[in-house]
């Protein structure tokens, strides 16, 4: 679920000072992303959404979530928005930031 291995890379990038501001600022942005998607219930920019939360997944190793919001960006850019199933894609998030906050004193 989590890429253990680009989490250390990316502490080492940004220093342990930073990291725990780089974590705070990503949990926070994915976090009122999550919201955005909930409110549009047209769906008409979950493309979009989708692939800043993937992008920003990938940079601190949510690997699954990422790939769920890589799937579902491609169904949206394909017209098939509604296929999409958020409910998957949002729980994966809570599970990847349990595993991830749980794991962290371990691989850091």
């Amino acid at each position: 679920m989590i890429d253990w291995p680009r989490v250390t890379q990316l502490h080492d990038e940004v220093g342990a000072e930073d990291f725990g501001e780089v974590v705070e600022i990503f949990l926070e942005e994915v976090d009122e992303v999550i919201a955005r998607v909930r409110a549009d219930t047209g769906r008409a920019d979950l493309e979009r959404n989708l692939h800043f939360l993937k992008g920003s997944a990938l940079s601190l190793g949510f690997q699954e979530f990422s790939k769920l919001c890589q799937d579902g960006e491609r169904a949206s850019a394909a017209g098939q928005a509604e296929t999409v199933d958020l409910d998957e894609i949002i729980g994966n998030f809570h599970a990847s930031r349990s595993e991830f906050q749980a794991g962290l004193t371990q691989h850091i």
